[in-house]
């Protein structure tokens, strides 16, 4: 506005000026400016004067501008000139690639095109994209870094768990802010007597006996800081032997943390590790299978007898699958035995057959013990092949007496061929059901399951053969 009040450019038109300074302004107001014809040739370059760099490019004035551009950026331009030549998308920018006429170096311009004359000259307005494309590049330079730390962090983390699970001694570590436990190895897990995932944010003080909070942890800081540091005696909580706990004060992440190595009484401890190491012998080399088994019947360890025994390559095969899977006849035999060792605490000689997925089945007789592991009850399975037994075994479950074949023979000539066999069914039938209620501990709902009949048809047996009243009075 001029000082009257008037606008000094009328209807958006631009006062002349001169050729000199309006060459001068373009260069102000872009990095770098490219006057090209319709056919793409270039008329006059225009360089920023603060970019000096930029300076190669006036020799191309006169020659094709695609000499100027890298070769992925030639095919874009084509597209978007021809696009902008026909009118369409007039205000949409351009991103192209330049490189020196040797092709040593290259950088990105974002230009805009403007048409400046009747004779179909274009002028291309253009921004350096260097700083933007170099903070990009700090950018995913910064997230490699992050990312090369996290792979870092992540592989010292994998080195200490593989260093805290290898060793055979049991270490704890305690924030003495809260006097919680922060991290512990499966060694400490086991001689506390809970799981590694339980241990993690209790208190450590409440796992020995008698001991407060404040008291245990001072003891504990007052012998890491002392020269002459030596171990605090204490007792498990759990089961009441004594341990030695040795402590190392040390600062992480502004926090002091307290490394527990907690070591059994030695004389406690050799005689554990010996009778540890001797279970482990027979549990590895004994001849007889050996399955521990969580209350539904999964798998949680077998030993190489069990492996034999079902034809199995691998424990790998057999863990988490159900231990009925290799019973003949199924849940009933795994019912049976946890339910009598529930009761009992234990089971002695059940005979069943077992068969893996590929072999044959094979009898073998059973010792079943419950076991209280962690508030978990699990059952252990002792098996033994009874094959051999079996061959010499009289066939039937009660063997054939005299008395019985006479009997038998008796019938002949008094009965007619039909009623012998119905009289001989009948002994056999009542045989059978003794012997199921038996196996059974005269649980009847398992002992109609084995015979392959309902509860309804296994008390209507029961009271034909009158071993309804003799079962109850075994109860």
């Amino acid at each position: 506005m001029t000082t009257r009040g008037t606008r000094y450019w009328d209807s958006g038109a631009i006062p002349l000026i001169a050729p000199e300074m309006l060459g001068d302004i373009i260069a102000e107001i872009a990095d770098l400016s490219i006057v090209v014809s319709e056919k793409g040739k270039i008329l006059s370059v225009l360089v920023n004067p603060t970019q000096d760099r930029f300076r190669s490019l006036e020799s191309l004035e006169g020659q094709d501008i695609n000499a100027a551009l890298t070769e992925e950026s030639v095919r874009k331009f084509e597209v978007r000139f021809k696009e902008y030549l026909e009118g369409e998308y007039e205000s949409r920018p351009i991103e192209l690639n330049h490189q020196d006429s040797s092709g040593r170096w290259s950088f990105p311009i974002r230009y805009t095109l403007h048409r400046i004359g009747p004779d179909g000259a274009i002028l291309m307005l253009g921004r350096d994209l260097r700083p933007i494309a170099e903070m990009q590049q700090e950018l995913v330079r910064a997230q490699l870094a992050l990312e090369q730390d996290f792979e870092l962090q992540r592989e010292s983390d994998t080195r200490f768990r593989v260093v805290m699970e290898s060793t055979t001694e049991a270490f704890v570590f305690v924030s003495m802010a809260t006097g919680r436990i922060t991290d512990a190895n499966s060694v400490a897990a086991g001689l506390l007597g809970k799981q590694k995932d339980d241990l993690t944010s209790t208190p450590f003080s409440s796992e020995f006996e008698m001991v407060k909070r404040g008291d245990l942890l001072e003891t504990l800081n007052t012998q890491a800081i002392t020269e002459r540091s030596g171990p605090v005696t204490a007792k498990l909580n759990r089961n009441g032997a004594t341990v030695k706990i040795m402590p190392t004060l040390f600062r992480a992440g502004g926090e002091r943390l307290l490394l527990c190595r907690i070591d059994p009484d030695e004389g406690v401890a050799a005689q554990a590790d010996a009778l540890g190491r001797n279970l482990d012998a027979l549990y590895m080399q004994g001849p007889d299978a050996i399955v521990f088994a969580a209350e539904d019947g999964t798998i949680l360890s077998a030993n190489e007898g069990f492996l034999d025994l079902i034809n199995a390559a691998h424990d790998i095969n057999v863990k988490g699958r159900n231990l009925a899977d290799y019973f003949l006849r199924g849940s009933v035999d795994l019912k049976v035995q946890t339910e009598n060792a529930s009761r009992t605490g234990r089971m002695r000689l059940y005979p069943t057959k077992i068969s893996g997925d590929y072999g044959s089945p094979r009898p073998v007789e059973i010792a079943i013990t419950a076991l209280d592991a962690n508030d978990k009850r699990i059952f252990g399975f002792l098996m033994r092949d009874a094959s051999r037994i079996e061959q010499v075994r009289p066939v039937g479950g009660t063997p054939v007496t005299d008395d019985n074949v006479r009997s038998v023979m008796e019938l002949v000539g008094n009965a007619t061929l039909k009623e012998i066999v119905a009289e001989t069914t009948n002994v056999v039938e009542r045989m059978c059901i003794e012997t199921a209620v038996e196996l059974t501990m005269n649980n009847r709902v398992a002992a109609a399951e084995m015979l392959g009949l309902s509860r309804q048809s296994l008390y209507v047996k029961l009271r034909k053969y009158g071993l309804l009243s003799r079962s109850a009075n075994d109860d």
